[in-house]
C-alpha cells in the first residue's frame, strides 16, 4: 500500500516556509481562521487532563498510575480550563517540543494552558496530526518567546498568526482514516518488538541470577545462605554485608547546567540516563557553567561502578560500569559511585549481582520516597545489603561466562530496539508527508477495509517508555502551570 502512494498531480507554493509546496486545491489559512480560543471555567469536578509531548492530551491518571509522582495541581480548580472532546489543547511553554493535541475526553487543564476549538470545515483529528509534526514544532519554536528555552512560550496571539494547510473536509477525513489505519499497524509491530525485548531481558535475568547465586558448577556442594529469600549457595562462598566489601561510596554533585553545546575542554556532569541496566551512556551529559568551582574526587574513570541514588521505583538502584569515559565528566548528585575492596569483590561481579533478582529485591525493599517524590536509596541501605562472595578468580569466570552467554541476547535486544526506533521514525515521516500534502492517500484510504478495530487500541500510556518519562511529563505540567 505504501509503495503505491504518489505525489499529488498539481502542487502550488503555499507561501509558508514550514509547509513548502501543497496540493493546488488545498487552502492555506492563518490559525485565527481555523481555531477559536475558548476559556470555559468553573468545572472543578471534571477529570484532570495532561498535555504530554509523547501522547498529546491524555487523562492525568494515565501518567500517575505508572509513576512515583502525585497530583500536584491546585486544590481549587475553579480557574482551570474546560476541554471538550475535539478541542486542541497545548502547553504554552512546551508547544515547541510537541506538547499539544486533540482531546478525546472532557476534562480540565491548568489555567496556564491554551484551549483552541477548531472551526467548521476542519477535522480535529487531521489538525492533531498536522500540529504534532516536527515541522510544526519548529514553527512553534520560531513563534515562541522567552529569555531561555525553559521559558519559551507560544502565546495564543502568536499561535493565531501561524499558517496551516487545510484540504477539503472529505479529504481530511480520508487522511485521518489512512493515518489511523497505519498507526494501528505500526503500534502492533512495536508492541510485538517490545514483547520480544521483555522476554529476552527475562531470559538474561534468569542467566545472571543463577550464575551469581549458584555459580557455574552444577555439581557444587551447597549450604544454607542464612538469607531466607536467597536459599542455598555454594558451600565455599561467603555471604557478607556489602558495606564490609566496599572501600568507599561517593555521591555526585548538583551544579547549575550551562546552555548550549559542550566544548571538548569543558566540564560536564552525568545525567540519570547515563545508567541503564548495566549499560553506560557516555553521551548522557550536561555542560557545567564555566565559572563553576569544580569539586575534586568525583570525576569518572573507566571501570567505575555507578548506581542511581534516585529514580522511579523500576529504575532506582540501576547500575553500570563506566566504559569509554569522557575526561572532565563528573557524577551527578543522583548517582553514587561504589568502590569495592579489590581483594574481596570485583566491580563487574558486584554489578551483575545488583542486576540480579537477588540484588533487585534488596534495592526495591529499601528504596524510600515520601508522597510526590521519587524513591531514594541512602548509603546506609547500600551498606546493609547482603552479597555473596565467591573466590576472586571464580567471580571473574562467572563474569566472563555471563558476557559470552548474554552476547547473542544483547545483540537481539539491540536489534529489536533499533527496529522500534526505525518504525517510530518512519511513522513520524509518513504522517508529516501525508498531512502536508507530499503524498496522496485518497485512493489508498478508499481501499481500506471497513474494520471496527483489527488490533487492540493503544492504552493511554503505551508509548511512555517507562516511569521516568511519566515523571518528567508530570514535573513539566506542574512547573509550567506554576510559571
Amino acid at each position: 500500500m505504501i509503495t503505491d502512494l504518489k505525489p499529488y498531480p498539481a502542487m502550488k507554493d503555499s507561501g509558508v516556509p514550514w509547509l513548502g509546496e501543497v496540493p493546488a486545491h488545498w487552502d492555506v489559512f492563518p490559525n485565527r481562521a481555523v481555531f477559536t480560543e475558548v476559556k470555559e471555567r468553573d468545572h472543578p469536578d471534571a477529570d484532570m487532563l495532561s498535555v504530554t509531548i509523547t501522547r498529546g492530551v491524555i487523562r492525568q491518571r494515565a501518567l500517575l498510575d505508572g509513576s512515583s509522582k502525585k497530583d500536584g495541581s491546585n486544590q481549587d480548580k475553579s480557574a482551570y480550563k474546560l476541554v471538550r472532546p475535539g478541542d486542541i489543547a497545548y502547553n504554552k511553554m512546551r508547544a515547541w517540543q510537541g506538547a499539544l493535541g486533540v482531546s478525546e475526553y472532557q476534562g480540565i487543564v491548568s489555567p496556564a494552558y491554551v484551549v483552541q476549538r477548531p472551526c467548521g470545515g476542519s477535522d480535529a483529528r487531521y489538525l492533531h496530526y498536522l500540529l504534532r509534526t516536527p515541522v510544526f514544532a519548529k514553527e512553534a519554536e520560531r513563534w515562541s518567546y522567552g529569555i531561555t528555552s525553559d521559558m519559551w512560550s507560544l502565546r495564543p496571539e502568536h499561535f493565531k498568526m501561524i499558517y496551516s494547510c487545510l484540504p477539503p473536509l472529505a479529504e481530511q477525513a480520508a487522511i485521518v482514516r489512512f493515518l489511523d489505519y497505519m498507526d494501528r499497524r505500526i503500534r502492533r509491530y512495536i508492541r510485538a518488538k517490545q514483547t520480544l525485548i521483555k522476554l529476552l531481558e527475562e531470559q538474561k535475568q534468569a542467566i545472571i541470577h543463577h550464575a551469581v547465586t549458584r555459580g557455574l558448577d552444577a555439581d557444587v556442594r551447597l549450604k544454607p545462605s542464612g538469607v531466607e529469600w536467597l536459599g542455598d549457595v555454594p558451600a565455599h562462598w561467603e555471604v557478607r554485608f556489602l558495606g564490609r566489601c566496599l572501600r568507599r561510596i561517593d555521591q555526585g554533585w548538583s551544579p547549575v547546567a550551562a546552555e548550549g553545546d559542550i566544548s571538548p575542554d569543558q566540564w560536564a556532569v552525568l545525567t540519570l540516563s547515563s545508567v541503564k541496566q548495566g549499560a553506560f551512556n557516555s553521551r548522557a551529559i550536561k555542560p557545567v557553567q564555566l565559572s563553576a568551582k569544580i569539586p575534586e574526587g568525583i570525576e569518572i574513570e573507566d571501570g567505575d561502578l555507578l548506581l542511581t541514588r534516585s529514580n522511579t521505583r523500576k529504575l532506582v538502584g540501576d547500575v553500570c560500569i563506566v566504559k569509554n569515559a569522557r575526561s572532565k565528566t563528573l557524577i551527578c548528585d543522583l548517582i553514587y559511585r561504589l568502590t569495592p575492596e579489590s581483594t574481596i569483590l570485583c566491580s563487574s561481579f558486584l554489578m551483575l549481582m545488583l542486576l540480579s533478582q537477588f540484588g533487585r529485591r534488596q534495592i526495591e525493599r529499601d528504596a524510600r520516597g515520601s508522597s510526590g517524590t521519587m524513591p531514594k536509596i541512602a548509603q546506609r541501605h547500600i551498606r546493609s545489603w547482603r552479597v555473596v562472595v565467591p573466590p576472586h578468580e571464580e567471580q571473574r569466570s562467572i563474569v566472563r561466562d555471563i558476557e559470552v552467554t548474554s552476547k547473542d541476547i544483547d545483540a537481539a535486544i539491540d536489534r529489536a530496539n533499533r527496529e522500534i526506533s526505525l518504525l517510530r521514525e518512519y511513522r513520524t515521516r509518513l504522517i508529516a508527508d501525508v498531512v502536508t500534502g507530499k503524498l496522496d492517500v485518497r485512493e489508498a484510504a478508499a481501499r481500506l477495509p471497513n474494520e471496527t478495530e483489527l488490533v487492540e487500541p493503544a492504552s493511554e500510556d503505551e508509548l511512555l517508555d517507562n516511569g521516568s518519562e511519566a515523571d518528567a511529563e508530570i514535573e513539566a505540567d506542574a512547573a509550567d502551570a506554576e510559571a
